[in-house]
């Protein structure tokens, strides 16, 4: 593979330039570390098709696709962080539907196969829905952060539903200790973290099909369902003796710092809500698997709503057609393509028929058991909606609502600031 050592904006237009040398362009998000992991994989489709690929990472990948693709220059593929782009894109023109029977394939061997269809599948210029998009390479943040042996000394068990963990929740208090260590400071971005919370109870209180519509503002902002997954949040991080400093120290405490309660002596809480970047925030050599661990934020039993899991990922669409483009999709069809990057790090999957051994890390392998158990999986919805909202008066939002206002009344706030963006 022919090295690319640029990053930022204006390299992706040299993808176009490179088709002249190389069978096969690829833009993408990843620079640094990410982007030599990325490359690893991209050298196994080259050994296997004889092809010559290039890749150009950017960082600001989102703005400089929509620049080439209007300027006729843009890459083979593009790697999309944000589906709603991809949609865009599709609406647009800008992107060629996958192979005829790419859907088939992805329902039948990715775990929570139709949500994964549903997720890169579009309306086009022409009106119809085509699937656009595949997955792969996949982020989950449906877990809760604990120090094992602050659970064993305290005689706790991993909880397995919703009502186990809130019993757990109400037995640690009992015991005189604090259950949650909960923040939302951001800096500007304050309040997102609470967003992660909502929309993890909105899958574990309603139906998938609720979740979907709010992402689209078909189920309004203040819908009683909505409302209703906001107060669940609320249960966990408005009551004072839930969580480590109480209630009101929970928009002001930074959520990079709120895990490390979890390590203090004696323990400020035993669990913590949070994506599977936080380790990065944990002490310095905290072992995962020994010092922390986590487990699956888990979904009511008596609501029957199956194993919901919230993430978010990346999609793969075609950008500028080849019969080389469609071949490189269809090699994203092999375990190969996909055990190449969970050799290295940073990487999950929902395809079944992966060899999990071969992660390089097993708190890896075990986010990805988590994955492969979703009997649905739904991207960030913060990610999905409105700038205007999903980036700002839903994290503002969040932030009045730990404070203390009604969930009424901020969902009533958030759905008149979408509205007022139409």
């Amino acid at each position: 593979m022919k090295k690319t050592l640029y990053s930022g904006a204006a390299t992706l237009a040299l993808v176009a330039g490179a088709a002249q040398a190389q069978d096969l362009t690829i833009a993408g998000p990843w620079i640094g570390a990410d982007q030599e992991m990325v490359e690893q994989v991209l050298a196994v489709f080259e050994e296997q098709s004889g092809l010559d690929v290039a890749y150009v990472g950017s960082d600001s990948f989102e703005q400089q696709i929509v620049i080439d693709a209007e300027a006729g220059s843009a890459p083979n593929i593009a790697v999309f962080p944000q589906p709603g782009l991809a949609a865009d894109m599709a609406r647009r023109g800008f992107l060629t539907p996958l192979s005829e029977g790419t859907d088939a394939w992805l329902k039948e061997n990715y775990a929570a196969g139709e949500s994964w269809t549903a997720l890169g599948t579009y309306t086009g210029k022409d009106g119809a829905d085509h699937l656009y998009a595949f997955p792969y390479k996949i982020d989950v943040k449906s877990l809760v952060w604990y120090v094992p042996e602050n659970f064993e000394d305290a005689g706790y068990e991993i909880p397995e539903t919703m009502e186990e963990l809130k019993a757990l929740t109400e037995q640690i208090v009992a015991d005189g200790e604090t259950p949650w260590c909960i923040g939302l400071g951001s800096g500007a971005a304050t309040g997102w973290p609470a967003t992660d919370w909502v929309e993890d109870l909105m899958l574990r209180v309603q139906p998938p099909e609720v979740y979907d519509g709010w992402v689209t503002n078909e189920v309004k902002f203040d819908d009683p369902r909505v409302v209703e997954a906001i107060e669940e949040f609320g249960w966990f991080a408005r009551n004072d003796d839930f969580v480590s400093g109480g209630s009101g120290a929970v928009a002001s405490t930074d959520f990079r710092d709120s895990p490390k309660g979890l390590f203090a002596s004696p323990p400020q809480c035993y669990m913590h809500h949070m994506a599977s970047f936080i380790p990065a925030f944990f002490p310095e050599d905290t072992m995962l698997g020994e010092d922390a661990d986590f487990f699956y934020f888990p979904a009511y039993e008596s609501k029957d709503l199956g194993q919901p899991v919230l993430g978010a990922g990346t999609l793969w669409a075609i950008t500028n057609d080849s019969p080389e483009a469609h071949q490189f999709m269809e090699f994203l069809k092999t375990t190969d393509a996909h055990e190449a990057w969970m050799k290295q790090k940073g990487f999950l999957t929902p395809y079944k028929a992966v060899d999990t051994s071969v992660f390089s890390d097993p708190t890896l392998k075990k986010m990805n058991d988590i994955l492969l158990g979703a009997t649905t999986f739904r991207f960030d919805a913060s990610d999905l909606m409105p700038g205007g909202v999903g980036a700002g008066s839903f994290w503002t939002g969040m932030v009045d609502y730990a404070g203390g206002e009604p969930a009424a009344d901020i969902a009533k706030s958030i759905q008149d600031s979408w509205d007022a963006l139409k």
